[in-house]
């Protein structure tokens, strides 16, 4: 069972895309210097297909992607929206999922995302904006899995 705490429209998680970001709570990482730390706690509204449509209802034409943001402790959950939101909206929305594990879970197939984060919060590492960073996001295409993560390097130097 999947909780969120909240959820807001936002420009910088995925690049190129209006993402619905959806902040999940019961993270098990435990990141030293976690920014949303809030998040650890088993705590929220129950995230599922019911919550989901009505969000989708509510901002579907206003956005292009959907980002799971967490969900660590119930990996399935989290692809089993994904595919749901992927159903629901024909393909329309793209799917994404923040993951603070190293790796993609075993139980799961990236195939069912188009965009995934994966590596815990490192403090010394630093965020994806960080050259040092241990953190990846890919795209996910045709089955390949391509590092995009230079996207925020760039939009760094930049400011």
């Amino acid at each position: 069972m999947l909780k969120f705490i909240n959820y807001d429209i936002v420009f910088q998680e995925i690049p190129g895309e209006t993402t619905l970001a959806i902040n999940l709570s019961n993270c098990p990482n435990r990141c030293k210097g976690c920014h949303s730390p809030y998040l650890m706690e088993d705590k929220g509204v129950i995230l599922d297909e019911n919550i989901l449509t009505a969000l989708l209802g509510k901002y579907g034409q206003a956005i292009t992607c959907v980002c799971f943001m967490g969900g660590d402790a119930a990996p399935e959950e989290v692809q089993r929206l994904a595919i749901f939101t992927r159903k629901t909206t024909h393909g329309r929305l793209k799917t994404a999922w923040y993951s603070g594990k190293q790796d993609f879970p075993a139980q799961c197939s990236p195939l069912n995302f188009d965009y995934v984060k994966l590596g815990p919060y490192i403090e010394g590492l630093g965020g994806l904006d960080s050259p040092k960073t241990n953190q990846r996001l890919y795209f996910i295409e045709n089955g390949k899995m391509t590092d995009i993560s230079y996207n925020f390097r760039k939009k760094a130097m930049n400011i």
